[in-house]
């Protein structure tokens, strides 16, 4: 089993607003050669946000890249040269209309590392203040509260089944939550 490829040759493909798509050539041991096919995608965060009445703070927007409506936690890129930190407080508001004072880093992980290049940033928050929301031009989202213990159920059954946010409340209820 080859424990590492080496690129022979990479070919930008596209070269979109969220994305780039590039097709790499490599060598596999035993000079053998395929062609994988990467998404560039940069960083992002998402953020468990907990109200003092343990409510998460969750959103609910179209997604056409799995054609259906989604609820999630809230989460975005990191802007060029900002810090994870910074985008998580940045995020959290523009998409909620909440504040933090801080958000507590977790861990970071992989959307899909079989063929994108995407690192999420997963935080914490749950000193929160009423600030105010600022979507993007082409956002629609709907902000839904609802009790830890509801989000956990909304797992179960299905209704919550974006990888990073199954990931971030699992995570909470298993690190941080006051039983």
């Amino acid at each position: 089993m080859s424990k590492h490829e080496r690129t022979m040759s990479s070919n930008k493909i596209f070269d979109g607003k969220i994305l780039k798509l590039r097709v790499d050539t490599v060598e596999m041991d035993g000079q053998k050669y395929t062609k994988r096919e990467i998404v560039e995608r940069g960083s992002s965060v998402a953020v468990v946000a907990i109200t003092p009445d343990d409510e998460i703070l969750l959103v609910k927007q179209f997604r056409k890249a799995v054609d259906k409506e989604l609820i999630e936690l809230p989460a975005g890129m990191i802007e060029f040269e900002e810090e994870p930190a910074k985008a998580c407080l940045r995020e959290l508001e523009e998409e909620t209309g909440y504040k933090a004072n801080t958000c507590d880093y977790v861990l970071e992980m992989y959307s899909t590392p079989g063929f994108c290049d995407e690192r999420i940033y997963i935080f914490f928050a749950d000193d929160l203040s009423v600030g105010k929301q600022n979507f993007d031009e082409f956002e629609d989202i709907k902000v839904e509260k609802v009790k830890f213990d509801e989000a956990l159920k909304m797992i179960e059954l299905g209704e919550i089944i974006d990888s990073k946010s199954i990931t971030g409340i699992l995570l909470y209820n298993q690190l941080r939550r006051k039983k």
